[in-house]
């Protein structure tokens, strides 16, 4: 993609209202634009990062044996009512009728519905355990959006739900979720800690959230450093084996939210010089809830002896725009983001210092071709502007790779290859490059 056509509107300055670094630098990084308090447009490069991360939610949550299916944003208020969650939810919940006076809701969570179409379509025990997802944009109507992305009012949202026969099945279900998302968060180039938490309006008594542990998050944190460098379950998971002994040791040690936190416990069970106590950004969580939901619902299947029971549910939610700020609040320096390989807008950023030269010209697009037959996307600055913007700007949007070209350099057979994170250049030639940024694949 070449800069001179792209919409990447930089800015120069902070925006006055943006309180943390990732709200900053989305706005300054031309990745999102504000339309009202906590609704944003998603601009060509934040939504290339937002496909990115939802491929690797949805590729995780296939290989973990979930459905994809698609509900609608607008719910029935009748299904809320069944279920006994309507006039619990709280004032977040936009509340709408349309022409014909039916009360309609604008979703923030899927469980209701979801139970729904369950009861109708499936009657036997046979077809257990499922698990069916979808990404969907949510609406909460916060009373204070701020922080960017990070507590928006719209936002997009992985949500999956477990049906099982009985409570060990459920819990089997529950297990295989919580080893998907080490591994999803772990494949963003994040490393979220899972922590016992308070279920709040989805119910249940069974509940983690995941969090990237950092200073600008909304919840304070406590757990065993020993925690902090667990190993995250490799490519070769067996999400049908026992999974057991991998929650097992991710749960051992003490690890908990401000809202359950036992300051005795903790100090009981963690030796000094092992607390930590910090803040966390909430990614993710997990829930068991028992028949909460198919019991009102009547959402009943066969048994094997031949009587009906109310299944045991789940839920799994994964914060698809919010993982854009987390990342961010994770991977930034002064100059601007530092984005992950697997999930950064582009890979590389093709810096052209002489676009009116032929011969840079030339070169430039070569590697670019090279770059993209090998998968490797590329944005290629070919604007007229002077160096030090260039170098300003490709550092602001964070992409893992720079590749400096200009014509004193290739009088030499060489071009520049910089890493964001470490800062570290090297002088290649053309032809070495592509290989080298494969290497790190």
């Amino acid at each position: 993609m070449r800069l001179s056509r792209y919409l990447l509107p930089t800015l120069k300055e902070n925006p006055a209202d943006a309180q943390i670094a990732s709200h900053r630098l989305m706005l300054r990084a031309g990745l999102i634009r504000q339309e009202a308090a906590g609704i944003y447009s998603w601009l060509p490069a934040g939504l290339r990062v937002l496909r990115k991360i939802e491929a690797i939610v949805r590729d995780e949550m296939n290989r973990a044996g979930a459905l994809e299916l698609l509900m609608p944003t607008l719910q029935l208020a009748d299904l809320w009512r069944e279920s006994g969650r309507y006039d619990a939810y709280g004032p977040e919940m936009l509340r709408i009728k349309d022409r014909h006076e039916r009360e309609l809701l604008y979703g923030p969570t899927n469980e209701d519905m979801v139970t729904a179409i369950f009861r109708a379509n499936v009657r036997s025990y046979r077809a257990l355990p499922m698990n069916l997802y979808h990404v969907q944009w949510k609406f909460r109507d916060e009373q204070r959006p701020r922080f960017g992305v990070m507590r928006g009012r719209e936002f997009l949202m992985k949500d999956a739900y477990s049906f099982d026969l009985d409570e060990a099945a459920a819990r089997r279900s529950y297990r295989r979720m919580f080893v998907a998302y080490l591994r999803i968060f772990a494949r963003m180039g994040i490393r979220a800690i899972p922590m016992r938490a308070e279920t709040g309006p989805i119910g249940g008594d069974l509940s983690h959230e995941f969090l990237v542990l950092a200073q600008t998050g909304e919840s304070a944190v406590y757990c065993d450093r020993a925690v902090l460098d667990l190993p995250i379950p490799g490519d070769d998971t067996d999400y049908e084996g026992d999974l057991e002994p991998i929650v097992q040791a991710w749960t051992a040690r003490y690890a908990a939210t401000e809202d359950v936190h036992d300051i005795e416990r903790f100090e009981r069970e963690v030796p000094a010089e092992q607390r930590v106590q910090t803040r966390g950004i909430e990614v993710g969580q997990v829930f068991y809830f028992g028949t909460k939901y198919s019991a009102p619902m009547k959402a009943l299947v066969t048994t094997p002896e031949g009587d009906e029971r109310p299944i045991h549910g789940g839920s799994y939610g994964i914060g698809v725009s919010r993982l854009l700020g987390a990342i961010i609040e994770a991977g930034h320096d002064d100059s601007g983001i530092i984005w992950p390989d697997a999930v950064a807008p582009f890979r590389v950023g093709l810096v052209n210092l002489d676009p009116a030269d032929a011969q840079v010209e030339a070169a430039c697009v070569e590697l670019q071709a090279q770059l993209e037959a090998r998968g490797i996307d590329v944005l290629h600055d070919d604007t007229p502007e002077r160096a030090g913007v260039k170098f300003a700007r490709m550092d602001l949007l964070g992409l893992p790779w720079q590749v400096v070209v200009g014509r004193r350099g290739l009088d030499r057979g060489i071009v520049e290859l910089k890493r964001r994170a470490s800062g570290e250049r090297s002088e290649l030639t053309p032809a070495d490059v592509p290989a080298r940024i494969a290497e790190h694949s």
